[in-house]
């Protein structure tokens, strides 16, 4: 069977990524994350709020800042899971990079339906919601090797 040509379908190659995670990495980017969320939520309930509320968008802005910080937290779980457990290190680097593909699609479609007004990004979220899903599905598996 002749192997799939990614470049010519245009599919990225997570493979690398996958394999450069570390602990250290995950974790820095969590504690990246972390800051950027309370900015984010700040902002939208201090300085946005009026233009949310007015374009009936202030729940859509809250559900992306929590489902981002929830996953944030986790994802700074996992690294330190990932220092105490190196054995667990591909697990979880899988797990890590389900939930920032996931964080980046689920809450950054809806930051920018509530920016644009425009519908059909809510149609992403979705698709991110199964990474997030597909992320705790790999961590059960990482955990039971435990």
């Amino acid at each position: 069977m002749r192997k799939l040509n990614r470049k010519f379908f245009l599919i990225p190659d997570f493979s690398s990524l996958i394999q450069k995670m570390s602990a250290r990495l995950i974790i820095q980017l969590a504690a990246l994350l972390g800051g950027l969320t309370v900015a984010i939520g700040a902002f939208g309930a201090h300085g946005l709020r009026p233009m949310l509320e007015a374009s009936g968008r202030f729940d859509t802005f809250e559900t992306a800042v929590r489902y981002q910080f929830y996953h944030t937290l986790a994802l700074l779980a996992v690294g330190v899971l990932a220092v105490a457990r190196p054995e667990l290190r591909d697990s979880l680097d899988t797990t890590a990079v389900l939930w920032l593909g996931g964080i980046f699609l689920f809450s950054g479609s809806l930051y920018l339906l509530c920016f644009t007004g425009v519908t059909k990004l809510g149609a992403v979220a979705p698709i991110g919601g199964l990474l997030l899903i597909a992320g705790w599905l790999r961590l059960l598996l990482a955990v039971g090797k435990l």
